[in-house]
């Protein structure tokens, strides 16, 4: 009967001989003939048929069909936690085990709230919860953000003497440490007899959803220097995802190295993460490299390296790339889009990216989304075709949000449209926004002109609205480690080693013609103390500190949260030319 369907199937279940209510009808085998067909279903029209069966027989009083039931309809991708739930109202005595399945149903379909009701309805029904229980109920408090409950949840696994148990440790480390109460996180972990390395991922894992990469790094050391431990895959891909965001080559191509010992073969998701953290740290011809190489590709693995070539201006080269996605037979999604129109946007190429807009919606049937609209004002915006670009995000088909309006006023402070720049700014600030750094744009354009009044006006502003502006950094990788630096920074403790590099490179540089690009600075000084800004650029004091620090002729990569300016740009072009 290889291949029947199961909906052919269940006539097996009753015989003419045999009858639900005969005396000599045994139960035991005909639940698991039941269970069987339930496990085989793979359509929920396939499980309605095996159900109603069940129902025939009078079956559904038995915990073993009944937990089966529920189960396989709530879990399965083809299942529906509504059937599941109306089977689970007709249990009387409804056990754990079936509780249990049901919050992982709801955690699954992401209805979290029901997932915590149906965790308060096994309570009011004196069903006891177990080890089971918790992990499936902690995610649902991840995903609310739900602290609070999740902390009374912390309460009960006490009172039910859970909380050394493995799976529940490290479901509550996650859930303490996703939802930002980092010091409970570190409590559990601590509370830990026997840790293991499912113990350090959560701990890492958690570090990461807040973004705090440093501290990832940092526990990854102290599990490595403990020597009990092999890293498993999912800590890997934290550890690069860590080496990407703060630009650690060196560490990030060590972990593709530990990859490679301990898997057998990477999976497309790995490969992908490999792609991004080489393009990302700087190394964009290695990631392409294994982009080419992969055997499988997937949507995302295209969208990586289009958006990487796109951000190293190869923008043709990642057009060329969307086009030959296209030819293997890949449908494109709205993702791989925004990488398509942002190579347009950095090589200046408006006629083409208002192509592959139209493409997009009329080829692919993919309607475009605030981002997608954004990337075609910042096309317009670097084309300095600003009104152009005001059009286009007053005839949108939804509301502007502050990201586009943000766009266009960047767009404003390069081209030094300050009319139009106000009118960004205004409906910017319109939307509330208490972001410190738009203050900064529309101060620094006021200044490009030397309205100085206007200057301290939006000054005495951010003051007013206690915004602190996030200051800019550089980051650089000596030896393995991460160093930070901001501008005018003098509190690192090799300062004056630094400092006098510096005086070096600029006296070495001034014989090759580098003069310091004073319109740069955008307050009112005088000349020598614009240089002398300029010359304490978060980026110059970091390539000081690693040119003391590395051999000749080795690679320096800096990351930065900003974006460089034009006499960094000419420094660096001197600079390195000559070094």
């Amino acid at each position: 009967m290889v291949g029947t369907s199961v909906l052919h199937q269940t006539h097996l279940l009753i015989s003419q001989e045999d009858h639900p209510r005969s005396p000599e009808f045994n139960f035991r085998p005909k639940e698991q003939e039941c269970v069987s067909l339930v496990k085989k279903c793979k359509r929920i029209e396939e499980f309605k048929q095996v159900h109603g069966q069940i129902l025939k027989l009078g079956l559904l009083w038995s915990s073993f069909c009944a937990s089966n039931l529920v189960a396989t309809c709530a879990l399965s991708d083809w299942g529906s936690m509504d059937y599941a739930c109306s089977i689970f109202q007709q249990v009387e005595e409804p056990s754990s085990f079936i509780f249990n399945n049901l919050i992982r149903g709801h955690v699954k379909d992401m209805n979290l709230e029901d997932a915590l009701l149906m965790y308060s309805e096994m309570l009011e029904r004196g069903v006891e919860p177990d080890n089971f229980t918790y992990p499936a109920l902690l995610k649902a408090c991840v995903r609310l953000r739900a602290l609070d409950e999740g902390m009374q949840i912390h309460a009960h696994v006490f009172k039910l003497g859970l909380e050394d148990d493995e799976f529940v440790q490290n479901s509550l480390i996650n859930m303490y440490g996703k939802c930002g109460a980092m010091r409970h996180s570190c409590a559990v972990f601590e509370h830990i007899d026997q840790k293991t390395v499912a113990s350090w991922s959560a701990l890492i894992a958690a570090r990461a959803s807040m973004g705090m990469w440093c501290e990832c790094l940092s526990l990854f050391g102290d599990m490595n220097s403990e020597g009990c431990w092999r890293a498993e895959e999912s800590i890997l891909v934290t550890v690069l995802s860590a080496c990407t965001h703060l630009g650690a080559l060196d560490l990030g191509r060590c972990t593709h190295g530990s990859l490679l010992r301990n898997m057998s073969g990477l999976n497309v998701i790995v490969e992908t993460s490999l792609i991004d953290m080489y393009v990302k740290c700087g190394y964009l011809e290695r990631g392409y490299c294994l982009f080419q190489r992969m055997c499988k590709k997937n949507q995302l693995s295209y969208s990586v390296i289009i958006s990487g070539l796109a951000m190293h201006r190869r923008s043709l080269e990642a057009l060329k790339v969307f086009s030959d996605m296209l030819e293997e037979g890949l449908k494109p999604d709205d993702v791989i889009y925004v990488g398509v129109l942002s190579a347009c946007g950095h090589a200046g190429l408006v006629e083409e990216g208002f192509q592959y807009f139209d493409r997009m919606r009329f080829e692919h049937g993919i309607e475009p989304t605030i981002q997608h609209y954004g990337c075609m004002v910042d096309l317009l915006g670097r084309a300095g075709m600003l009104d152009k670009a005001f059009e286009l995000i007053k005839n949108m088909p939804m509301e502007p949000n502050d990201v586009l309006w943000r766009s266009l006023l960047s767009a404003c402070k390069v081209h030094r449209n300050v009319e139009l720049g106000e009118t960004a700014a205004k409906n910017l600030f319109q939307l509330n926004s208490h972001n410190a750094s738009d203050y900064v744009v529309i101060s620094n354009m006021y200044a490009q002109v030397q309205r100085w009044q206007d200057v301290a006006m939006i000054r005495t502003k951010m003051i007013d609205k206690k915004l602190a502006q996030t200051p800019g950094f550089s980051l650089v990788e000596v030896k393995r480690n991460v160093y930070k630096f901001v501008s005018q920074d003098k509190s690192h403790p090799q300062c004056d080693g630094v400092y006098e590099m510096l005086h070096q490179m600029e006296w070495q540089l001034e014989f090759e013609g580098y003069s310091p690009d004073t319109s740069q600075v955008l307050l009112d000084v005088d000349e020598e103390e614009k240089r002398q800004r300029l010359s304490r650029h978060s980026q110059k004091l970091a390539i000081a500190f690693a040119l003391i620090h590395t051999s000749q002729g080795s690679p320096i990569r800096i990351v930065r949260n900003i974006r460089m300016c034009n006499d960094c740009h000419i420094y660096y072009e001197v600079n390195f030319d000559d070094l």
